[in-house]
C-alpha cells in the first residue's frame, strides 16, 4: 500500500460518492460514466498493489460502465476486503537477510 489505511478509506469513500453522483444527472449521467470508469479503474490500481489491485480495477471499471450499478461502493468494499476480511495483512514488514563481508 502506498499510504495509510484510513487515508485509503477516505479516498475510496470519496470516489464511491463521485461514482454515484453521475446517476443524479438526468440524460448526461450515463455518458459521464464512460469517462469516469477508466479513471476509477486507474485510481483503484494506484491505491492497491498486486493481483488484488488489478482485479479490483477491472471490477470497478465494469461496475462503473454498466448502467444502474453505480450504487455499489466498490472502493469501500475493496478496502474492507484488504484490511478487514483478507487473511493476508498488507504492510507487514518482512525481514531480509543481508550478508556483510568484512
Amino acid at each position: 500500500m502506498k499510504t495509510n489505511k484510513y487515508k485509503l478509506l477516505r479516498t475510496g469513500i470519496i470516489y464511491d460518492i463521485i461514482g454515484v453522483l453521475s446517476t443524479l444527472i438526468p440524460v448526461v449521467g450515463p455518458f459521464l460514466d464512460i469517462l469516469w470508469a477508466p479513471y476509477a479503474a486507474k485510481k483503484m490500481g494506484d491505491m492497491y498493489d498486486g493481483q488484488s489491485g488489478k482485479i479490483a480495477s477491472w471490477i470497478v471499471f465494469i461496475e462503473e460502465i454498466i448502467p444502474g450499478t453505480d450504487f455499489i461502493p466498490t472502493f469501500t468494499l475493496m478496502w474492507l476486503y484488504t484490511f478487514v476480511f483478507s487473511s493476508e495483512k498488507p504492510g507487514r514488514m518482512q525481514p531480509i537477510e543481508v550478508e556483510v563481508n568484512d
